[in-house]
């Protein structure tokens, strides 16, 4: 044991070093900074300061204690003045190719996805970071990835060093609280700094939500990048910094630290993501909250991994319980989607029997759900309340899913949405005075609801072969109806029926009844030339199906019918009033039906 006289002396050479870096007297202090300088010099204060700290526990020392404790207090603060100083000058900006995330993205495609924003309009003074989100973005596939938390080193080793010797000391004497909260306060500006990079703003719930919808998607989109970047490389980083500061200091002290910094900037982010899902409901946003909730659902293991301690429990607790009300939001928006098909309330007629905007509305948004049936599939577990049995109310559809095998319970979601869809039509298309083009909007509406449903991959998977059968079987079924409430008129002008003078084929022909045919037929065909030329079919393949029905039928019995007739027309005064028309004037007219424009200019000449 050392001499109490060498213990003293210990004493006194520590307290002289001590005293000397005193900033509240000495000009010199207040300039320099102890760890800017060599090791030397470095070495010789921690080991003053360990010196104090030991006479402070020694008993040959007790008329001291009062010189000891105002030594330790002065040292204290110049090491925390010191920590300050090198967590100061080594928290820089992060490079923009730490704040990307590894992992992939979404994306999605179809009319309600927005395009992409311009980055230009993020706040920050970093070019190459905004061109390398835009990049990682525009390379991006899918949300599922392995190994995503990437930890980058935010300080050089020997600040990491030094900022460890000074913790040790300052926790030792008794002074956790302020090295906790100098660490916190200068590394949560750091993260704040990085926030700003990343386009987090500080927004309240009730700010976000007060948001236009538009305005909301961007942020959406954003977030999502942002969130991965913040939990897998930001907070990651962060943690693995405290721990190799503060690791063993102290009981739980690096998670006390780590808390300290990113408690507040983590609540800020995930409050973002809470609005959205306690925000109010429509159908618009069921697509970008899927978003949400696949970036979410993806990172919930990092959450788990990077806040794993006791302490950061509620942000884990706060990050699942968005997740499941996310996953609740978007169950309402798409019952509350299949109410609002049915009620469509619109009742002025499309122009030309066309695909009504409702229906392109519904089938694009249910092709888009279907794009996303792996997050849907796991959040919609049973069959829809309505239309699950048959109804008596007259303003609900039929439906019995027990006829349907095989389909999920999304599958049967979508296939109710189709019926309803269905049944709003058919109530539409009851405003139509003409009975014939309320068959051909219904013919083009079905036949597009079964086009865009074969015409998508994962919709065309999910919607089982016998209901499209039964669709498909619905708008022949209305092009057959269009046909008969169309041509059986126009037909019966062809018949022979009515034409003989006794009654029997061979007694002969009026000529008057004869005239007064092709007249009423002439009358008849004009008319049906005449307004639906400006009917359209916008299907192609339909519209010529269409056309070659029509011409099997009209031609054959027009080219028999003038055969049969014309000698006794042409026996006649004025014959070419009653044979208005050749079969190839017939036949060109029928390429004019359902092309949405006025009569042809051939047929218009003909008939004057």
């Amino acid at each position: 044991m050392e001499a109490p006289e060498n213990d003293a002396v210990a004493f006194e050479s520590a307290e002289k070093i001590i005293l000397r870096w005193d900033s509240t007297v000495s000009e010199e202090a207040r300039e320099k900074m102890i760890f800017d300088g060599d090791r030397y010099e470095i070495n010789r204060y921690l080991h003053a300061v360990d010196e104090i700290q030991r006479s402070m526990e020694s008993t040959t020392l007790s008329d001291d204690q009062d010189k000891a404790n105002s030594a330790i207090q002065i040292a204290m603060a110049r090491l925390e003045d010191e920590f300050r100083s090198i967590l100061v000058a080594h928290t820089n900006a992060i490079e923009a190719d730490s704040l990307t995330d590894p992992s992939p993205s979404p994306v999605h495609s179809g009319e309600f996805q927005v395009p992409e924003e311009d980055y230009h309009d993020t706040p920050t003074d970093d070019d190459s970071f905004t061109k390398e989100l835009e990049h990682q973005e525009s390379s991006s596939s899918s949300y599922r990835s392995t190994s995503s938390i990437r930890e980058v080193d935010l300080m050089p080793p020997v600040a990491i060093y030094d900022l460890r010797s000074i913790a040790e000391r300052m926790i030792s004497a008794g002074y956790l609280r302020e090295c906790i909260q100098v660490y916190g306060s200068v590394r949560k500006s750091a993260v704040e700094s990085s926030f700003r990079k990343l386009g987090i703003e500080k927004l309240s719930i009730g700010d976000i939500q007060r948001l236009d919808w538009e305005t909301l998607e961007t942020k959406i989109r954003r977030w999502i990048r942002a969130a991965k970047v913040c939990v897998r490389i930001l907070f990651a980083s962060e943690k693995k910094l405290c721990e190799q500061i503060f690791e063993s200091l102290g009981t739980a002290t690096d998670d006390a630290c780590f808390m300290e910094t990113i408690k507040g900037p983590a609540i800020q982010l995930f409050n973002f993501a809470e609005a959205i899902s306690i925000s109010r409901r429509s159908p618009e946003k069921l697509f970008k909250i899927l978003d949400l909730h696949d970036a979410l659902s993806d990172l919930l293991p990092d959450v788990e991994i990077v806040f794993e301690s006791k302490s950061s429990e509620s942000i884990r607790v706060q990050a699942v319980e968005i997740l499941s009300r996310l996953g609740e939001a978007a169950r309402g928006i798409l019952s509350e989607f299949e109410n609002a098909v049915l009620r469509e309330p619109s009742k002025v007629p499309v122009p030309g029997g066309t695909i009504h905007p409702l229906t392109r509305y519904v089938m694009n948004y249910i092709s888009l759900i279907s794009d996303y049936k792996k997050t849907m599939g796991e959040l919609i577990v049973s069959q829809p309340s309505t239309g699950s049995r048959y109804s008596s109310d007259p303003n609900t559809p039929d439906m019995d899913f027990a006829d349907l095998e095989g389909p999920t319970p999304l599958a049967l979601h979508l296939i109710w949405i189709i019926v309803i869809l269905q049944f709003n039509l058919e109530g539409k298309s009851k405003h139509y005075r003409d009975t014939s083009l309320a068959h051909l909007f219904m013919m083009n509406n079905v036949h597009y609801i079964v086009h865009k449903t074969k015409g998508s991959p994962e919709l065309g998977e999910m919607i089982v072969d016998d209901f499209l059968r039964k669709l498909t079987g619905k708008f022949r079924q209305a092009a057959t109806s269009y046909q008969r409430a169309t041509w059986v008129r126009v037909l019966h002008c062809l018949r022979d029926e009515g034409l003989h003078v006794s009654g029997s084929f061979s007694s002969g022909v009026s000529k008057s009844a004869l005239r007064e045919r092709f007249k009423t037929f002439n009358a008849l065909f004009e008319e049906v030339h005449r307004t639906q030329s400006t009917w359209l079919i916008p299907d192609t393949q339909l519209r010529e199906e269409l056309r070659i029905s029509i011409a099997e039928k009209l031609i054959p019995a027009y080219r028999s019918f003038v055969g049969r007739f014309r000698s006794h027309i042409e026996s006649g005064r004025h014959p070419e009033n009653y044979i208005k028309y050749t079969v190839e004037d017939l036949e060109n007219a029928v390429l004019d039906f359902f092309e949405g424009y006025a009569v042809s200019q051939h047929l218009r000449r003909r008939s004057q």
